[in-house]
Formats: structure tokens, sequence, C-alpha cells
């Protein structure tokens, strides 16, 4: 009787649970008792066609002083310019605050009809638009001046309303039957009008600083330099995890280490590389790609943008962002192009479709560094500039693949400093130490000092001493 009862009220039980996951899902509109699922992909969206357009015409408007033109006045016409005489029942009246932004005349020498004039300089403004104060940006297709329409997060968007531009008509009159058709229905859809965005960014390209020299004293760590480089070479070049590589010393080598140490002396080794592979004088050539992937810091997916030497096989940039947006791929862009001595006329970056690029070209264009951004979209040849720049854009998803090939034993770092440090090591390693097949077996980096090492363990601890030994020049020079 009793395992009767027993089960009659398993069975209950199981019925009311299922009755509150029912109620609780109602409630709150998910199911709580769902796992969550560790090892979801990123969303992959397609990338929205952007057009950049050419810069606009700025112009810098003249600023005069309203003291020294009432002094020509007087000394012209022998007599004071008298300010602005107002009738006592007028309706329109001018704030005391008031200023011409051209001249700074104050508010009695103001006009008011609608707009307000200058009786001085005779300007003409409202008090929306005192456009003195900044720059003005025309159209370079009718010289209209451009109007604001959108504030986005990095730019504000200004748009050529003018009808009678010839950017727009061109665009107008080169529309098909159905396409006109489509755009009185979606007007959204169609780019007709000059566009251009002025960004605010707070950074300047091209800023030269000193490096951050690092204070890393590795002769305290307990393992001798050998052990050091026996860890980097399984944990970095084999791509094993810090707990399999702990095993491996264990096991292999009878060094009993844990796996916590071992990520230890991989921050301490990156932190001391970092600014050597930064400023190292790499000899380029004129072939650069550049490309992100996702890697997942503290549970959530980041971005690292690579930019690559497609002919010398030279990683140049490898900045890690928490967003894949306009100003990451600024900043990545910006590292490759301190690495040249110039920037040469006929730069080309080549990279996806993603519209970032083309916004940080346009952002480089409004700071005098001009260079093209050729973008191949899809996995197919559609159209000329994919078919002919597809075998560079090929070279950077290899780069992808070999990364995310040594990452995926890390399932993923606890905090930024440590995916810093983690693909700061992989990039040494890919430009120092490994051999490249399309160089016939030699690394990217020729340095005579570790080409004579019979090792890769002896190669890793010579290029930590290099590393040091650069860093002691920077600080006694």
């Amino acid at each position: 009787m009793y395992p009767q009862i027993i089960t009659y009220l398993l069975t209950y039980i199981n019925y009311l649970e299922q009755i509150i996951r029912t109620l609780l899902t109602l409630l709150i509109g998910k199911n709580m008792f769902e796992k969550p699922k560790l090892n979801e992909q990123p969303v992959n969206m397609p990338y929205r066609k952007l057009q950049v357009d050419n810069l606009p015409i700025v112009e810098v408007p003249e600023k005069l002083d309203y003291k020294i033109l009432l002094a020509e006045h007087f000394e012209k016409n022998g007599k004071p310019l008298k300010p602005v005489q107002r009738r006592k029942n007028t309706k329109v009246s001018v704030p005391k605050s008031m200023i011409c932004p051209k001249c700074g005349a104050p508010s009695e020498y103001l006009y008011a009809k609608g707009q307000y004039q200058c009786k001085v300089c005779s300007c003409l403004f409202s008090d929306k638009n005192r456009f003195s104060k900044e720059a003005i940006l025309k159209c370079p297709h009718c010289s209209k001046t451009l109007e604001k329409i959108k504030e986005r997060k990095d730019f504000h968007v200004f748009k050529c309303k003018n009808n009678g531009c010839p950017y727009y008509q061109k665009k107008l009159n080169g529309m098909s039957s159905k396409e006109k058709k489509q755009f009185k229905k979606n007007p959204q859809a169609f780019k007709l009008r000059y566009i251009f965005r002025q960004f605010h960014i707070d950074f300047k390209p091209l800023s030269k600083e000193s490096p951050e020299l690092p204070v890393v004293d590795l002769s305290k760590i307990y393992a001798s330099p050998h052990t050091l480089g026996l860890i980097l070479t399984y944990h970095v070049n084999y791509g094993l995890s810090a707990r399999r590589t702990a095993a491996i010393m264990q096991d292999v080598h009878g060094v009993s280490i844990s796996r916590q140490t071992i990520l230890n002396y991989g921050n301490s080794v990156a932190i001391l590389l970092k600014p050597y592979v930064d400023h190292y004088p790499y000899e380029l050539s004129d072939q650069f790609c550049g490309d992100e992937t996702y890697i997942r810091v503290n549970g959530r997916w980041h971005y690292l943008f690579f930019f690559f030497d497609a002919v010398k096989k030279i990683i140049l940039s490898y900045p890690v962002s928490p967003n894949r947006d306009t100003l990451s791929a600024i900043r990545a862009i910006d590292e490759v192009l301190l690495k040249m001595k110039e920037v040469p006329e006929n730069l080309t970056f080549v990279v996806d479709g993603n519209p970032i690029y083309l916004l940080a070209q346009h952002f480089f264009a409004q700071h005098g560094i001009s260079f093209d951004v050729k973008q191949v979209i899809g996995l197919t040849n559609e159209d000329p500039v994919s078919t002919e720049f597809r075998h560079l854009k090929q070279i950077i998803e290899r780069l992808n693949r070999t990364f995310k090939g040594n990452y995926r034993s890390t399932h993923g770092f606890g905090s930024e400093k440590g995916s810093v440090s983690y693909v700061t090591l992989f990039v040494a390693y890919l430009n120092f130490l490994r051999p490249h097949a399309s160089l016939e077996g030699n690394v990217p980096v020729v340095n005579p000092e570790l080409l004579g090492l019979p090792t890769m363990p002896a190669r890793w601890t010579k290029l930590i001493d290099l590393a040091q030994q650069w860093i002691q020049e920077k600080r006694t020079a």
C-alpha cells in the first residue's frame, strides 16, 4: 500500500510542477526553468548597404569686430552709427542677450524681421542658426548649405535638400519606372540626395605618443626560463588550454604547476611583449586586409579586429572591443597607419561589407588622411571589386581560422585583460616565431638572433630577452 501512495504523491507533485511552470511562463513571458544556452552563436546580421559621398565644401565665416566697424563708419561719414530705433508699440523684440554672431554687435544694433539682421555688418541670421560659430557645410554639387537631419552616437548627418541639385537630379533621372514606383511608396529605401557625416569622436589619429613601458621582472618567477618557454610553446603555439598545459608539464616534464600560475605567466609575458610588438620597425608591403572575428569575454561576445600585411604575413593591428562600431574600426586602422613611415598615396585596405570601415575612411579623410577601402561582399564574386580582391579577403579569413583554432581551447576569457594578453602572445608568435609556408618556411619578421636557436622554447626565451633589452634602451634614451 505504501509504495502505491508514494507513486501517487510523486505523480501529483509532477503535475503541480507543470502547472507552476505554465503559470510562471504566462506571467513572466519566458520559461525560468530552461537551462541557459552557454554556447550560443553570435548574431550574424547582414550589413546594410552604405554609400559614402565626397567631402563637402567647408566655408569658415569671416569674424569681424563691431567696435572697429563703428569706428570706420564714423571716419567715413563723420557721424556715429546710431542704434536701431524701435517703436514703443512694436510686438517684435530682440533679447538683450542676443548679439550678432559675425561681429559681436549687441542687441541694440539688431533688427528683428522674422530673422535678425545686424545694422553694423548686415549679417542675417536666426536664433536657431547662428552659423558663424561653426564652419558652413555646403553641397559640393550645388553649393547649397547642408541641413542637419540626424544626430547619431559618433556623428551628425547632414543632407542637401535642394531639389535642383545636379547630384539629386542625376540619381532621380537614372531610376527605372519600377524604381520610381517603389520610391513613391518607400522613399527611405533609396539614397538620392547628397549626405555628409560630421564626426565628433574624441580621437586624434596618428598620435605618436611614447609607448607605455611596463615594469615586469620575470626573474622573480619560480620557473626557469626553459620551463617558461615550454609553457608558452604548449599554451600558444599548440593552442592547449591552461589546464592541459599544466597537465602536460606534470605528466611529461615532471613540473608541478597550477593552471592559474600558467595564466599569470602568460599575462606577465604579454605585458612585456606588447610594446615591443606594437612599435617594432616592420618592413611592409602595399597590400593590407582587415576583418573582425568573435571572442568570448566574461560571458559576452567581443570583437577582435585583425589588420594584416597580406604579402609579409605580419599582423599589424589586433584591438579587442566590446562593440563592432566605427570607433573600433578607426582605432584598428590607426594602429596600422602608425606602423608606416609615411602614409602612401595609393594606400588601400581590403575589408568585408561592414559599413564601419567606410565611416572610418570618411573620419580619416576629415583629418586629411586619405586611403581607399575595397569591400569584398558575400561569398561569391557578384561585382568587379569582389572579383579583384577576393584573394586578399581569403587571406584574412585564414588568419581568423588559425586564431580560432588556438583560441577554441580557452573557452573564452574571464576578463578583457586576459583576452588582450592571449591575443598579444598569439600575435608575437605569428609575427616572430611561426614559419609560414608562403614565405618558403621563413618567419614573417626575420631576426638573426632567433634563427640560430634549435627549439621553440629557446626562441620564446630569446624573444622575451629582446623585448626586455628594447624596453631598457627606451628608458635610458
